[in-house]
């Protein structure tokens, strides 16, 4: 996933823009991130006023999307504004080719637009979930997680939530270890899972004894993935009741201990197969997983893949570049 087409057209929201550009636009490769190509693709030339008094040029038409690996569409600042129907059809092919195609906050009505999203889960800015449903009834529209798939159809909700999708893309195609990467140049967390919610009903206080122990809590069970750990013992370090940690937990990040656990779990096994010539079952065993088949079981549920399929893709996404390379130059 090293072309990304970005599908540009008047109105669309500047930090969208700036987001897909600041995660797939740099040349990264001093920090072992694999060169990208992203391309402005737009329905025609010319300048393309964005919200703000800005503008934008397209450097490619629509009929580059053949040539991409991944299709991303901002949002429009608008969510009622409607797109030209070359835009929405080539959407369409793209999708139909088996490209994925994901969409930030309000660009999921873009994609409804098209018809891409009937029957399928999606998700956009918790404030526009009403309207998402309201407009087009044959979404299953969700309001509370940070970002969904559903057949190669991406969607997430408002503002950060689009650098958690953008980020996850890449650890997708690319592994844990570029997508770090990237999150680090950009002063930004690496890992927010899609099911973690947009928002907490109450505000955690900057100084705050409880959000400090859940914070200790958290950076202590990093350091001891490997070892069995649930609730009981994490309520035990923060020195409060199980179901009391529990809730504290829940609100401030927005996911339960046990989901946070099975997250960075799997997300360490990721690590682990990505830097280590280790057996299955030895990763199983350093990311905390009870079992060699329950490690298998979320690993494959989570990423698509199982865990020798991933090891041998990240295998060949290393040694790509400089295939993609060769082709670009031929081209």
């Amino acid at each position: 996933m090293q072309r990304v087409a970005v599908v540009v057209q008047p109105g669309i929201r500047s930090f969208d823009l700036a987001v897909i550009t600041e995660v797939w636009g740099p040349d990264r490769s001093g920090l072992g991130v694999p060169p990208f190509e992203l391309r402005r693709c737009a329905l025609g030339p010319g300048a393309i006023p964005l919200p703000g008094g800005l503008s934008l040029t397209p450097d490619r038409g629509l009929d580059w999307l053949v040539a991409a690996d991944l299709v991303v569409v901002p949002a429009l600042a608008d969510p009622g504004g409607r797109t030209p129907e070359p835009v929405l059809a080539a959407l369409r092919a793209a999708h139909d080719r088996g490209t994925p195609v994901a969409a930030l906050c309000a660009g999921a009505f873009v994609l409804a637009e098209a018809g891409l999203l009937e029957g399928r889960r999606a998700v956009t800015h918790w404030s526009l979930a009403p309207h998402l449903a309201a407009r087009y009834p044959g979404v299953v529209v969700e309001d509370a997680p940070l970002y969904v798939e559903d057949g190669g159809l991406w969607t997430s909700a408002g503002v950060a939530s689009g650098i958690d999708l953008c980020l996850h893309l890449v650890r997708r195609a690319h592994g844990a270890e570029a997508a770090a990467a990237i999150a680090r140049s950009m002063v930004t967390g690496p890992f927010r899972a899609g099911e973690h919610a947009q928002y907490l009903d109450r505000p955690v206080p900057a100084a705050d004894r409880t959000a400090e122990a859940l914070a200790a809590v958290r950076e202590r069970a990093l350091r001891c993935l490997d070892q069995p750990l649930d609730v009981a013992t994490l309520a035990r370090w923060a020195g409060m009741a199980p179901r009391t940690f529990a809730r504290h937990f829940v609100t401030a990040t927005g996911t339960t201990p046990h989901r946070w656990l099975l997250d960075h779990r799997l997300d360490a096994a990721r690590k682990l197969l990505e830097r280590t010539d280790h057996p299955v079952p030895e990763v199983a065993r350093r990311a905390g997983f009870a079992s060699e088949v329950t490690f298998r079981q979320h690993f494959s549920a989570y990423v698509g893949l199982g865990p020798r399929a991933y090891r041998a893709a990240s295998t060949a996404a290393a040694a790509a570049p400089n295939t993609r390379e060769s082709v670009r130059k031929g081209s």
